[in-house]
């Protein structure tokens, strides 16, 4: 496939490629350009000049484009779903629910920008004031670049571009490397839905050469960005050069905290949720599951009992419900970190085999609470890693340990211990009696510490991708 640039697909300048393995065979299916700066300064010149028009458009005939995008992605949904599976790894049942979540989304967002109304400021609110009006409008932030993570593409896609461009802005999308397959053919169905050329970009390629770049250029005025918290703050110092609005939604070492008084059965099912989807890569997936000690041993046999019943096989079957890792390296990588688990403490009880960008379901159990894992060492694979705590004192203290704060949740039958833990989480959200693998489009989806600026949502995207203007009529009134 090929990189679109002012709705067109081109190569890299310098015509260099990059692979796209699938995860599961550890087979080349195709391959795409490597981008060079070049390529860059060009998409962002065509951003800029098809700006100056795209903010004039009216939102309701930006709604009927979208519209119209929408029913090609229903009629493309197998083909795009596949896609995603193959590059990915992830079960195809998984990727035809992000396929789905499109629809989701973008309505939602669409109804978001037809009522994004201003405010006034009537006269006499202030002394002074008596005879002057003031009212705010909502103005686009101008050239914006969305850099979206392998994990879910699709999904942020949705997040990013969908509020950009309702809101006039002009976005030029730099998918995963390891796998922009099913992004560029969204972005194609937008162009024969009758997005204007120039309006919606994507230029593929490594993430140092092709994300730099496009985060340093002084004419890119909207940076949102998903991934890990390391690209992160480079992107972050990228765009503070040129004074850039930065969004960031980084990375996660999620608790998951089980009180002895929880509904055992409950937290199991939601740990099979909220750690094995997408085979454990999930930025606010729960990661540090926080046990206190009456129901340790009850909730380990019952999750060994759970994970035993998983299907594992083809990606491309629907019953499948683990795939493979993104690429061997991802799996080499959680290898290495589960070992560094077991040196440091942590006790193997259940799975831990791998082969290729396999990597099985893994328990580990016994680990002190100062041991890597347990505070900023985020695993991206299906590992669930126990901590043990005698009290809920110290299950909030091994919590608040992290540097991260993305997500977070609390299993108790007593609501009044519910509320006061989620008072005191240093987290962005706090699940109540479920993991805190849960992100609905409506909500404000962002975290404290370094995992993030910024939220993402229905209800807060567009503070993100516009600039407020007030006008005043000064002593308009008699």
């Amino acid at each position: 496939m090929q990189s679109i640039i002012n709705g067109k697909f081109v190569d890299a300048s310098d015509k260099s490629t990059i692979n796209i393995v699938n995860p599961y065979t550890l087979k080349v299916i195709d391959k795409v350009p490597n981008c060079t700066a070049k390529d860059v300064n060009r998409a962002v010149d065509y951003a800029k000049k098809a700006g100056e028009s795209w903010a004039k458009v009216p939102v309701y005939h930006k709604c009927e484009i979208l519209e119209k995008f929408l029913a090609l992605v229903e009629r493309d949904r197998d083909d795009i779903a596949k896609t995603l599976c193959k590059e990915t790894g992830k079960p195809i049942s998984q990727a035809y629910a992000e396929v789905d979540n499109i629809f989701i989304s973008f309505k939602a967002f669409m109804e978001k920008a037809k009522h994004l109304y201003g405010n006034v400021v009537p006269a006499g609110t202030e002394k002074g004031q008596d005879k002057t009006l003031q009212f705010t409008v909502r103005e686009p932030l101008g050239v914006m670049v969305a850099i979206i993570p392998f994990n879910f593409p699709l999904d942020l896609f949705d997040q990013k571009i969908a509020p950009a461009i309702l809101a006039g802005n002009t976005i030029i999308v730099k998918p995963p490397h390891q796998n922009p397959s099913a992004i560029i053919k969204l972005v194609a169905l937008m162009h024969e839905a009758g997005m204007p050329k120039g309006v919606v970009q994507v230029l593929t390629g490594e993430g140092d050469k092709v994300g730099n770049a496009l985060s340093k250029h002084k004419d890119v005025h909207g940076i949102t960005f998903t991934g890990s918290t390391r690209v992160g703050k480079i992107t972050y110092l990228n765009g503070a050069e040129h004074l850039a609005h930065v969004a960031l939604e980084l990375g996660g070492n999620d608790a998951f905290i089980v009180l002895d008084d929880a509904d055992v059965d409950l937290a199991v099912e939601e740990t099979v949720w909220g750690r094995m989807y997408n085979t454990g890569q999930v930025c606010c997936a729960s990661k540090r599951f926080i046990v206190q000690k009456g129901v340790l041993k009850e909730f380990e046999e019952k999750l060994k009992a759970r994970l035993s019943k998983l299907v594992i096989g083809n990606v491309l079957d629907k019953k499948t419900e683990i795939g493979v890792l993104v690429t061997k390296e991802a799996c080499d990588k959680a290898v290495r970190q589960v070992e560094r688990v077991v040196e440091q403490g942590g006790r193997i009880i259940y799975g831990g085999h791998h082969e290729g960008a396999f990597f099985e379901p893994t328990i580990i159990t016994d680990i002190p609470k100062d041991a890597d894992v347990a505070i900023d060492e985020e695993i991206f694979a299906p590992v669930v890693s126990i901590i043990p705590c005698e009290d809920v004192e110290e299950a909030i203290e091994i919590a608040n340990s992290s540097s991260y704060g993305l997500s977070s949740c609390i299993f108790t039958r007593d609501m009044k211990t519910a509320f006061d833990v989620s008072a005191r989480m240093k987290a962005g959200g706090v699940v109540i009696n479920g993991a805190s693998f849960h992100r609905s489009f409506e909500m404000p989806f962002g975290g404290y510490g370094n995992s993030g600026i910024g939220t993402e949502g229905v209800m807060s995207t567009f503070d993100q991708v516009t600039k407020t203007k007030t006008i005043t009529l000064k002593n308009i009134l008699k």
